[in-house]
């Protein structure tokens, strides 16, 4: 690998870790304005084959399985409002959405990538 190999491949990296924290954001954002968390999806969708190989790989993972699970949250939630559960379900959907951005976050800032075995 030559030098120009490598500031190519340090930007890239650089360019790829700023996406991962602009898509945390927008999923952040999704707890108090729902649409921005399908914008993220839809970038965590095109952009996952640019992270292969990378530590932001399973930061995409995570992301994308925390969008899923919390749209599961959602629907379980809102089904359930009937029998009186559901908004304890929303709620408790809404802290663990809360978790996943802050730990994935956390995780991202000390350049380590998320377990998702």
């Amino acid at each position: 690998m030559n030098e120009h190999q490598t500031v190519d491949e340090a930007r890239r990296l650089e360019a790829l870790k700023q996406l991962t924290m602009v898509v945390y954001a927008l999923y952040a954002a999704s707890l108090f304005a729902g649409f921005t968390g399908i914008v993220a999806i839809v970038v965590n969708y095109v952009k996952r084959d640019d992270t292969v190989g990378t530590l932001y790989e399973s930061h995409f993972t995570w992301q994308i399985r925390t969008f899923w699970w919390s749209v599961a949250w959602v629907v379980l939630g809102f089904a359930t409002l009937i029998v009186g559960v559901g908004i304890l379900i929303l709620f408790a959907g809404w802290v663990w959405m809360i978790y996943r951005v802050v730990k994935g976050f956390l995780n991202l800032n000390d350049g380590k990538p998320m377990d998702v075995t």
